[in-house]
């Protein structure tokens, strides 16, 4: 890490700024790069938490479906059986999201606070932007604020990277990032569809968005 770049990390003037920067400073001093992004882990850990509550909001919808599902298939009402397995495939589709999402965001979180230890900024945190870029708009649909906050830390992010990278010298490598980025989303997506299976019970036989195995 460059002198410069670690006078940056800590906050410290440095002593040759112009003038006209040494007021702007005065006036409104810039927040140090550590606690910029300390700022966005706690950003982060608030959409977390919401993702949380979220999943937890599906997942009692998901039992009451289910135990709707059970009942009407017990009766011999296929007609509502119906109804409610399409109803149910589509909360488990939006559980299954807000679990991926929720992974990703933890593996964000987890870079970044890395990147408050070693101050490997740049490299760091372009996964980050790519991955909160990727779950914001996938979140959209199901929980609009979300989107808004993931895309204000994503900007977040991007200022520091590149704030960081211009103090400190070193490029950023966006082949490395995408790639990166791309392994982040998989590996949760992965993870989320296992958890997913593991929690859910199957729905019987001939149901919409029955499982081959349940099928079977």
């Amino acid at each position: 890490m460059s002198e410069h770049f670690a006078k940056k990390w800590e906050a410290k003037r440095d002593e040759g700024e112009s003038f006209s920067k040494t007021i702007h400073n005065t006036i409104q001093p810039p927040a140090p790069l550590k606690t910029q992004l300390d700022f966005a882990c706690r950003k982060l850990d608030l959409q977390i938490s919401k993702l949380d509550q979220a999943n937890e909001r599906f997942t009692q919808k998901d039992k009451t479906l289910f135990a709707k599902i059970v009942d009407a298939y017990t009766k011999h009402d296929s007609a509502h059986a119906n109804i409610y397995s399409t109803e149910l495939a589509e909360i488990r589709k939006m559980s299954k999201l807000i679990m991926n999402s929720r992974l990703a965001l933890d593996q964000v979180a987890l870079r970044i606070r890395t990147v408050s230890e070693l101050g490997d900024v740049v490299s760091a945190l372009g996964p980050c932007v790519g991955v909160l870029r990727s779950v914001s708009t996938g979140l959209g649909g199901v929980l609009p604020e979300a989107e808004g906050e993931l895309g204000d830390i994503g900007n977040m992010l991007s200022g520091l990277m590149f704030e960081a990278g211009s103090s400190s010298g070193m490029s950023l490598n966006f082949d490395n990032v995408n790639e990166d980025a791309s392994k982040i989303l998989s590996e949760a997506a992965t993870v989320a569809e296992q958890r997913v299976s593991a929690n859910f019970p199957d729905l019987p036989p001939g149901m919409p968005g029955a499982t081959n195995k349940s099928k079977a």
